[in-house]
């Protein structure tokens, strides 16, 4: 959450910065840039409530807790990186026909800054998403790459402006639209991890190959028949068939299957709960 609001505290700054600097730098590009950095102050102020209402702890209405929160979060964040794409676009062809002033140099520096900061960010930002495992906070992270690419397609566009002189002023428009075409991608990018998640999609291998292999090392487990799991925020929760002897008493396949989920919990922290179902060796 404090990194939403750190990425909220930039782009805002940023969002001024770049449009101000393209009105009167005369550099569409620029000025789609920070209409895309205004778009993303509430794509975190999405990001930060989906993780603040995911982190609330299970109640009676939702046993599970409220970890969907935040792959909602992250789908409405790039469906509306989707939406503004496709608006940006518009306005980069009505710009490209329409004759208008050559950029400032001046905003080359504007976007050398930006394009610094932005990747800094992201490089930050996902660090911690890829650590805490969480699907909200890499589509955060991945909003500040976007920024970063399309501030690096801004400078180009503006450069080959400047460098053409008279009769390539569009580049910076033709500059935008290519902007464009990255948001867009990064919009679809962002959003299959989240539909990935809502779907309850198995997490990767290696995680279920790890709770097979802690409920294995458990004494008087036989075989691991099912091993479901499914992702919920940053947790797992983990359903688990195990195969015992059939001759021992019924306490004691009790015990079995408490030492199971425990030993399961105690080998990855990300899981919340362990549903074990006990049954007769075959």
């Amino acid at each position: 959450m404090k990194l939403a609001l750190l990425g909220i505290a930039i782009n805002a700054v940023l969002a001024v910065v770049k449009i101000l600097a393209g009105y009167y730098g005369h550099a569409y590009a620029l000025i789609a840039d920070g209409i895309e950095s205004t778009l993303d102050i509430a794509g975190s102020f999405i990001i930060w409530g989906g993780l603040k209402l995911a982190a609330k702890p299970p109640d009676a209405d939702h046993p599970y807790g409220h970890g969907k929160a935040e792959p909602v979060a992250s789908i409405l964040v790039a469906v509306s990186v989707l939406v503004a794409a496709a608006g940006l676009a518009a306005q980069s062809v009505k710009e490209i026909v329409t004759p208008h002033h050559a950029p400032a140099p001046f905003t080359l520096i504007v976007l050398v800054a930006v394009v610094i900061i932005k990747e800094s960010l992201y490089r930050i930002v996902m660090w911690r998403g890829v650590k805490a495992g969480s699907t909200a906070i890499k589509t955060e992270a991945g909003h500040h790459r976007a920024d970063a690419i399309i501030s690096l397609a801004a400078f180009i566009g503006i450069g080959i402006a400047l460098m053409g002189g008279k009769g390539w002023e569009q580049a910076d428009d033709w500059a935008a639209l290519f902007a464009c075409g990255l948001i867009a991608y990064n919009g679809v990018v962002l959003i299959k991890p989240g539909l990935s998640e809502i779907m309850d999609t198995a997490p990767p291998k290696g995680v279920e190959d790890d709770v097979r292999r802690a409920a294995s090392s458990v004494p008087g487990v036989e075989n691991i028949e099912r091993c479901r799991i499914r992702k919920m925020g940053i947790e797992f929760y983990v359903d688990l068939h195990i195969w015992v002897d059939g001759d021992i008493p019924v306490s004691e396949g009790h015990r079995i299957a408490h030492e199971v989920k425990d030993v399961v919990r105690q080998s990855n922290p990300l899981v919340a709960d362990v549903l074990v179902h006990v049954e007769p060796k075959r």
